[in-house]
């Protein structure tokens, strides 16, 4: 199956360290630095889980460098602080085609490397079916078009951006889907960040496996319950995807 991907991507880094004392000269905790983790984030991680999925993935995305710094105490895991180092991302101008696609992805973080008018461009050119996860109070309405969101973006939402294909992540409630709740797998968390991209990417592969959206739901939540059970972003393992389909 051929999908094309279209978003923001960063680079992650992870560095772990010790906080033993507070700083005299303020209220802060002082780290003792350790290992750094180096990894691929918010787009690029959508396209390494589609790739784990054995989808052949065309991907377009910034060649702008955003670097996302978290630094992380090791005995208690807890996120200490992040620091973003974000660059201009130039926008995609050229066109689009979408015709010898199976699907099409959005992972827009609105970093800038997609308008809201080319997301409505790409839609509007697509007959096959489309994915949008998006940070944008406007966001399309068409029939084959399912898009994703959480909580926040949905009540970001313009209250004019009707859309049918609603999908809206509720973290470990689950997600609903046409005023039905889909429950989330219950796991112990450890960290959240990627698993939206992690829903995101098994939706996709579900839907193109299944045909049926309620089928993709599923198994997005049973994806993403294996990514928060890990440290940073996570990227399915070939054990991982064998169980999602027994």
């Amino acid at each position: 199956m051929k999908v094309l991907l279209l978003g923001d991507s960063c680079e992650d880094e992870y560095i772990y360290g010790n906080c033993d004392r507070i700083s005299p000269e303020a209220p802060v905790p002082v780290m003792n630095l350790g290992r750094v983790e180096t990894k691929t984030g918010m787009a690029g991680n959508v396209c390494l889980n589609l790739q784990a999925f054995n989808l052949d993935i065309t991907f377009l995305t910034n060649t702008e460098k955003i670097i996302k710094t978290r630094f992380i105490d090791e005995k208690s895991n807890y996120q200490i602080l992040r620091v973003d180092d974000e660059k201009r991302i130039k926008p995609l101008m050229i066109p689009v085609m979408t015709n010898s696609f199976d699907a099409v992805v959005i992972s827009d973080y609105n970093k800038g490397y997609l308008s809201t008018e080319k997301i409505f461009e790409i839609v509007e050119g697509s007959s096959c079916p489309v994915f949008i996860d998006s940070k944008k109070s406007i966001l399309p309405n068409k029939s084959n078009c399912y898009v994703k969101i959480n909580d926040k973006e949905y009540s970001n939402l313009d209250e004019r951006c009707h859309i049918d294909n609603l999908i809206i992540t509720q973290g470990s409630e689950g997600c609903l889907f046409n005023r039905t709740l889909y429950p989330a797998e219950k796991v112990k968390v450890r960290d959240v960040v990627g698993a939206g991209d992690t829903f995101l990417s098994a939706l996709v592969f579900g839907y193109l496996r299944y045909q049926d959206i309620n089928k993709a739901i599923v198994l997005g939540n049973k994806a993403a319950a294996i990514a928060v059970q890990q440290p940073g972003t996570y990227v399915l393992s070939q054990t991982d995807i064998n169980g999602l389909l027994e």
